[in-house]
């Protein structure tokens, strides 16, 4: 994942190597060295027992965790970090049995989903204990894990990088003609609110008929929020544009006025961290309106960085954007504030740098 590759390469302490299932888009993320670990013959025996036998998260075997011990000793790794904290529950017998220390940490959807199930919440318990740090996205992440049992001395908040070298800040040109631009980018699924968002803009078009909505991104509701914008009457004013690459996302960034991400938790628990599509629209110029969500509120001051309403309120959203699209001064001001934070509190740089005292830490060194 592309925040992931941005905080390996930022590594300047460390000399990092990466162990993966698969490789993908190696032009587009080139690094070096990826040792590609496939999974057992066994592995899908193996899932459909845990999980329809036992009702239990799926754990690597024996040979599996062989390998992954055999590249760990032949590039004398003397860290462990693994990304997400699902992944690291089916990793268990590899950080129980790897003597040095591992570091887990957690992005937001990879927190509450199955934890209802008793046996998912004691396999999630048991990593905890057996992690030397857990890194945590935002605070509210924190407060999550603490109450899944994880000890609150050994959690630390370390927040995505963002290359403010490549998303200039652009002042936007306010229409007086009603032909507003908004833009949302993200997967296509329940907690990134897209339904709020469509609602709220159909609500906004009724008073400037010449507004138009860029929704960048694919995933598995594409079909229910395209047949919702059907269903409003928005037509060719809602474009869902697929999957756009970053200089593609960054061209929309530069074309849009305004930025949705009214994020919600998501039924089956589902929530974010800080999403990153927001701190870039942010850094670019663009107000951002998003939701008192996860640790969105973290990177938001309502009415100084960006604008923070409740989740799933389509007419406060609509409320919200007829107000400040009336007042183009402050408007201005919003956007200047929201790259302002950005740059205070999610530079790349700086993360690395954290990132890097982190393992220091895990690894009983002084910083």
């Amino acid at each position: 994942m592309l925040h992931i590759y941005r905080q390996i390469i930022a590594l300047e302490r460390f000399q990092p190597v990466v162990i993966a299932r698969k490789r993908e888009e190696a032009k587009r993320l080139p690094f070096s060295p990826v040792f590609v670990v496939p999974r057992s013959a066994t592995h899908f025996l193996r899932r459909f027992w845990f999980r329809n036998i036992r009702h239990a998260p799926w754990r690597m075997s024996a040979a599996e965790t062989a390998r992954i011990e055999r590249v760990l000793a032949a590039n004398d790794a003397q860290l462990l970090h693994i990304y997400f904290g699902h992944i690291a529950v089916h990793l268990l017998p590899l950080m129980q049995r790897w003597p040095k220390p591992v570091v887990v940490s957690f992005h937001g959807a990879d927190v509450l989903v199955d934890l209802e199930k008793p046996r998912y919440r004691a396999a999630t318990r048991e990593m905890l204990a057996a992690a030397r740090l857990v890194l945590v996205r935002s605070e509210s992440l924190v407060r999550a894990i603490v109450e899944l049992g994880c000890e609150r001395e050994k959690i630390r908040v370390h927040r995505t990088g963002i290359p403010l070298g490549e998303i200039p800040f652009r002042r936007r040109i306010w229409p007086n003609d009603g032909s507003w631009r908004f833009l949302q980018a993200g997967r296509l699924m329940e907690k990134k609110g897209l339904t709020t968002s469509l609602r709220a803009f159909a609500t906004f078009r009724k008073e400037h008929p010449r507004a138009t909505f860029t929704i960048a991104g694919d995933g598995p509701m594409l079909e229910e929020f395209t047949s919702l914008a059907q269903e409003l009457g928005l037509g060719n004013a809602v474009n869902f544009a697929g999957f756009l690459s970053q200089a593609e996302l960054r061209a929309k960034f530069e074309e849009a006025h305004i930025f949705l991400h009214p994020s919600q938790l998501g039924r089956d628990g589902n929530q974010e961290g800080v999403p990153n599509a927001m701190l870039e629209a942010m850094a670019s110029g663009l107000p951002v309106f998003a939701t008192r969500h996860g640790g969105i509120p973290e990177a938001i001051e309502d009415g100084v960085s960006g604008v923070l309403l409740a989740e799933r309120d389509h007419e406060g959203l609509a409320r919200a954007l007829f107000e400040w699209t009336n007042r183009p001064d402050a408007l201005s001001a919003l956007a200047q504030g929201g790259a302002a934070a950005v740059a205070q509190r999610f530079e790349q740089g700086a993360q690395a740098r954290a990132l890097e005292g982190f393992y220091l830490e895990a690894l009983g060194r002084a910083t």
